[in-house]
This record gives C-alpha cells, structure tokens and sequence, in this order.
C-alpha cells in the first residue's frame, strides 16, 4: 500500500512570511518546525491534522532557484462539504488572495475552486458534491 507523505512547493528565498501568510493564516493550516539540517535551508512546512490528531496533509515549501511559479502542477486539498469550501474560499479571499470558481462544476463528483499561493503556484480546493 502507497500513501502520500507530503507535496513539495517551489518559493523564492527568503519569503517564508509570505508562505506563512498563505499557507498558514489564509488556507489553515498549521506550520511544523523543519527538523535538523532541513532548517537550515530555509522554506516552511505546513500541515493539517484530523479530528483524531492524525496528518491529514503535509505541505512543504522549498526554496527554489532561480524560481519559477508552478502554473498547472498543484496540491489539492479536501474539505468536508459545500459550506466548508465556500467559507475557506472567503477565508482566502478576505487574506488578499484570488480565488478563481470558473472550475467549480468540471470535476465528476466534487466542486472546487483553484487559488494562488503568495508566488504565483497554484492550488486547488475541492469537496464531493452533496
């Protein structure tokens, strides 16, 4: 059996705030310590964790350079219903950050909007539809 550990995003050095403005207070998730000689290269790691405490998701933000924005590679996320996407989609809006509904319906069995980090990689939310 496969699981996915974690999805490494590409940033430009020396933006870690502007990662933890995204990642952390717009889109919620929690930032995690890098461990050992990992902290010294800079970037920042995010999770989200279940009811249970388990990882539910892990994100890891990796200086890149020179840097490029990744336009159509992307981490998905899941949320748990129609209610949830839209208020997180508020939640990011409301951070200074485009979301972009125009693939809302495109995707059989989930609605979903994309967004954009702070450098310009995108991301995707999405929930099974009701």
């Amino acid at each position: 059996m496969l699981t996915l550990h974690h999805v490494q995003v590409s940033m430009p050095e020396g933006r870690e705030d502007d990662a933890r403005r995204f990642y952390r207070d717009a889109l919620g998730l929690d930032e995690v310590a890098k461990p050992g000689v990992l902290a010294q290269r800079g970037g920042a790691w995010f999770r989200a964790f279940a009811d249970d405490g388990a990882v539910a998701a892990e994100i890891h933000l990796g200086i890149d350079e020179p840097f490029v924005p990744a336009k159509k590679a992307h981490p998905a996320l899941v949320v748990e219903s129609t209610a949830a996407l839209e208020a997180l989609a508020a939640r990011i809006e409301g951070a200074g950050f485009d979301v972009n509904w125009a693939e809302r319906h495109t995707l059989d069995g989930y609605e979903r909007f994309h967004c954009r980090d702070a450098f310009g990689n995108r991301v995707e939310v999405l929930t099974p539809e009701p």
